[in-house]
């Protein structure tokens, strides 16, 4: 289902939510509602090779560098984890097929399900009446922002986990009493105010997202997340 088309809040160029109703075959979040934020006009890995991606991920370092590389279909040494030509790419190939339909009742797009904000995208740039009409008859969601200081975006502590790319950036959001998500090099690395996520390999895997909710924002009281690095671009990890 669609939840949402209109302008990014982050540039105001279109963007699309789309919550694919199938179930999840993610095997770390578990059946979890996943929620796509694209761009509504472009496909998604030319979005993120000519760094049009901004209306949807913003600041996010782990976009990777923009290029206009012939022989590339992505940025330079992009380390996000989300491999866009799986699953972001179906989606948007659905939609732009005319796939989805519009929903009109997005709070039971949600009811009774564990929801995750932003499979790919940053939920900071939809506006978040989106977000408290899918989440009010909800379980329980994850999310995870990097627009935490992004004038214009609509950034939700209580909602969305701030992802910082730093002890540093992670300490100043504790002071702030935001609740952070922060992706490592080592467990070493891991803060005594972290706890490693329950459904990483690193800490065996002992829940997945979906049974665990622990990143839901500061509205939860709970230790910030710490995970080492993972998923399409760890390689091109340098934290």
């Amino acid at each position: 289902m669609i939840i949402y088309k209109g302008p990014s809040e982050i540039d105001g160029k279109p963007i699309v939510v789309i919550a694919p109703i199938a179930k999840s075959r993610n095997s770390k979040t578990g059946a979890m509602l996943q929620t796509y934020i694209l761009r509504a006009d472009i496909d998604p890995r030319d979005a993120n090779k000519s760094g049009q991606d901004y209306s949807i991920c913003g600041n996010c370092p782990h976009r990777g560098t923009p290029t206009d590389d012939p022989d590339r279909k992505l940025a330079i040494k992009r380390s996000c984890y989300v491999n866009i030509a799986q699953g972001v790419l179906i989606v948007y190939k659905q939609f732009a097929a005319g796939k989805y339909q519009t929903a009109t009742d997005i709070a039971a797009v949600g009811r009774d399900r564990m929801v995750r904000l932003g499979t790919y995208g940053d939920p900071a740039a939809v506006p978040s009446y989106v977000w408290d009409e899918l989440l009010s008859d909800c379980k329980g969601h994850t999310a995870y922002s990097h627009q935490s200081g992004m004038t214009g975006a609509d950034f939700r502590p209580d909602l969305f986990m701030t992802s910082a790319d730093s002890l540093k950036e992670a300490e100043q959001a504790w002071k702030d009493n935001r609740r952070t998500f922060r992706v490592v090099s080592d467990v070493a690395d891991v803060s005594p105010l972290e706890i490693l996520c329950p459904a990483s390999e690193e800490a065996g895997r002992r829940t997945q997202c979906h049974t665990c909710g622990l990143c839901a924002g500061s509205a939860i009281k709970a230790k910030s997340i710490a995970i080492v690095a993972h998923g399409a671009g760890r390689n091109n990890f340098t934290g």
